[in-house]
């Protein structure tokens, strides 16, 4: 698919917000707030799985969303028919006609795709007339939030094979079409090597694999029928799926059916599991191909894999190469959503001045924090060390103190020329992309690159280890102010 297309499919889908963003909306134009310019900052509030880390990514599918905004006649009509409690427009014609000339004029500011993100540190951050800045929250939370939900459990399966490929096997069970090729493109960022979802491979360039079904099997007489016309069908791609009857008798026959495809100079790639006990069977299948002369034969397993029941069979001492994992990763079985979030941060008052804005809680993980935010990561030689957020309009120190968000008595000093980097880069600025989008591939070797660098610790299935992230202290003491002066405490 040409990116043209990919980002005509965008086209109309100004609509995909919810209502109270229009109604917020129509709120600015009409109070004369609407050009007013703010700063909204994505994030979210906790690691999905219990993961000690997370995988942002959607951006690219963002990017695409943006650069196609705009109200089509069709979504005025619609909107023309909404009416209020008292039966009349909801929205008056001016309105309509505001949103008809109304284009994308934001910056955007954005943690690049594949980059291992924390609680609380911002995914994008979006600053121009608020009335746009509103209009975006749905869709962006969308897009974002999905895709690193998805990615992240992708590289805690790939984590639990030890560097063994994965293969994402779960379009059939997949939350719709949408989320289906999503979730097949966040999936390969978080470290699946392919898909099954042959759309999802057009569209992105993912490689696809796949095998037969126990139907394939089934509409034969026999097993060893079956298998001999696959071969013969398709002598460059055999895997044979060997627990339709008798698993280690399917293992077998596989055998014999390798030996007749070496005999014509193609060689047999391996078998499938698809139920029962897989660290017994994969054990003494190996066996089986290792004593025929297979010991390149590869064996392929499936079943309702997640990264636990991985971990589980690696500890058994499981001889799987590779590994088929659909239902748990493409729905995010054990969590279905990540918490994402869309807060402002700032609005430039009518003196010209940044005005910060704080939301109270009586829950402190839901406090939010002002300023127009930017994250400093850290390193020393091997690894990452800590991440803090500060705000751009004020100079970061060159002694870095990050005090954590929840905890202001946990800090850490990092002492001036520690080396590095700023996560948030410009994609948009007034409106027109900056950004050169990288190849899904280098998206996908950036996660990898990423995850290498943090210590084996924060990468824990239980009880992960907590990376230090929290705000710089100048930030953190005008949040404090700010809340306790809206609390009127000072």
């Amino acid at each position: 698919m040409k990116a043209e297309d990919h980002i005509d499919t965008w086209n109309g889908r100004a609509l995909l917000t919810d209502l109270y963003q229009l109604t917020m909306a129509y709120g600015y134009w009409k109070s004369g707030r609407a050009e007013r310019e703010a700063v909204f900052h994505l994030f979210f509030r906790k690691a999905p799985f219990q993961s000690g880390f997370t995988i942002a990514a959607g951006l690219a599918t963002a990017i695409d969303f943006l650069k196609a905004f705009h109200f089509t006649g069709a979504d005025l009509d619609f909107l023309a028919t909404l009416t209020g409690n008292d039966g009349k427009p909801l929205f008056e014609p001016g309105f309509l006609e505001y949103l008809r000339t109304l284009r994308f004029a934001c910056d955007v500011d954005a943690i690049p795709e594949g980059t291992v993100a924390f609680a609380h540190e911002p995914l994008l951050r979006i600053k121009g007339p608020i009335l746009q800045c509103q209009l975006l929250e749905t869709a962006l939370l969308n897009l974002i939030n999905f895709q690193s939900l998805i990615a992240t459990k992708a590289a805690r399966v790939c984590l639990a094979t030890r560097g063994e490929p994965v293969m994402e096997f779960g379009l059939r069970r997949a939350q719709g079409v949408d989320g289906a090729l999503a979730a097949s493109r966040a999936a390969y960022i978080g470290g699946c090597a392919a898909t099954s979802n042959v759309l999802a491979g057009k569209m992105f360039g993912i490689p696809v694999k796949g095998t037969h079904a126990h139907s394939w099997v089934m509409s034969f007489d026999d097993e060893r029928e079956a298998f001999l016309a696959y071969a013969e069908a398709m002598p460059n791609n055999c895997v044979f799926l060997v627990d339709t009857y008798d698993t280690l008798e399917g293992v077998r026959r596989a055998v014999e059916t390798g030996k007749w495809l070496r005999e014509r100079g193609h060689e047999m790639v391996g078998i499938r599991l698809d139920s029962g006990d897989l660290a017994w069977l994969s054990i003494e299948a190996r066996k089986i191909l290792d004593e025929a002369g297979f010991p390149k034969a590869l064996i392929i397993a499936s079943n309702d894999l997640d990264e636990h029941i991985i971990a589980s069979l690696k500890e058994q001492g499981a001889q799987i190469n590779v590994w088929g994992v659909g239902t748990k990763l493409i729905t995010a079985y054990d969590q279905p959503a990540l918490g994402g979030v869309y807060k402002l941060g700032a609005i430039r008052g009518e003196d010209g001045n940044w005005a910060y804005k704080v939301k109270l809680s009586e829950q402190a993980a839901k406090v939010s924090t002002p300023g127009i935010q930017q994250i400093r990561r850290f390193r020393s030689d091997k690894e990452f060390i800590g991440d803090g957020i500060f705000n751009i309009e004020d100079a970061a120190p060159e002694r870095f103190t990050i005090v954590d968000s929840l905890d202001a008595t946990r800090r850490k000093h990092l002492p001036p020329g520690t080396a590095f980097e700023d996560l948030l880069v410009p994609i948009f600025r007034a409106g027109k992309l900056v950004y050169q989008t990288p190849s899904l591939t280098d998206v996908r070797q950036r996660a990898q690159t990423q995850i290498g660098m943090f210590h084996s610790g924060v990468k824990r299935f239980v009880n992960p280890h907590e990376y230090p992230v929290g705000l710089e202290l100048g930030l953190h003491e005008m949040k404090r102010k700010l809340i306790l002066h809206a609390r009127g405490e000072t």
